[in-house]
């Protein structure tokens, strides 16, 4: 079977669990901003023995909930990756497990180039292969000195499965 009719069978097979992922060392919740917002930084769904973690969009926000690295690119790109990071992190995973990010850039002309530099470096460091899946977008954020932001989708088993055991 492949792999995404064994995706489809499990999950028309499959109770769906869902609890939203928090890493509070890394970024605090939105609803306790100064200003709230209605999300969770992800949500994670058990789907018998297959998890997918949907990881809200992340930017260069610290444990405070405040902007940081304002007006420097490369800094605000290296810390959403950190904070997405530990969010993987607090569900067992890496971005080894991740299948698709969507990069959201204010001004893709400009910073596209840098965005490119950094992802690659940092895909390189993390000894990605395959790439996830990506796509970049130009895009208001939520906050005006926020330079980007990324949303990221994981998927890796928490059991095995016949085709898994060994």
């Amino acid at each position: 079977m492949n792999a995404f009719a064994e995706i489809l069978e499990t999950i028309a097979h499959s109770s769906v669990k869902k609890s939203a992922i928090t890493n509070p060392g890394v970024l605090n919740e939105a609803h306790a901003y100064a200003k709230p917002s209605s999300f969770s930084r992800g949500m994670r769904i058990d789907l018998n023995g297959l998890t997918i973690l949907l990881i809200s969009g992340t930017a260069s926000i610290d444990e405070h909930g405040n902007s940081v690295h304002i007006g420097d690119f490369r800094a605000q790109m290296r810390r959403t990756l950190a904070n997405i990071t530990g969010l993987l992190a607090s569900e067992g995973c890496t971005w080894h497990d991740i299948v698709r990010t969507s990069c959201y850039l204010r001004d893709i002309e400009r910073d596209y180039e840098a965005f490119n530099e950094e992802r690659t470096a940092f895909f390189k460091e993390q000894g990605l292969d395959p790439l996830p899946a990506s796509t970049g977008i130009q895009a208001i954020l939520c906050r005006p000195e926020l330079l980007v932001e990324i949303e990221a989708i994981a998927m890796f088993r928490t059991e095995k499965t016949d085709q898994t055991k060994e």
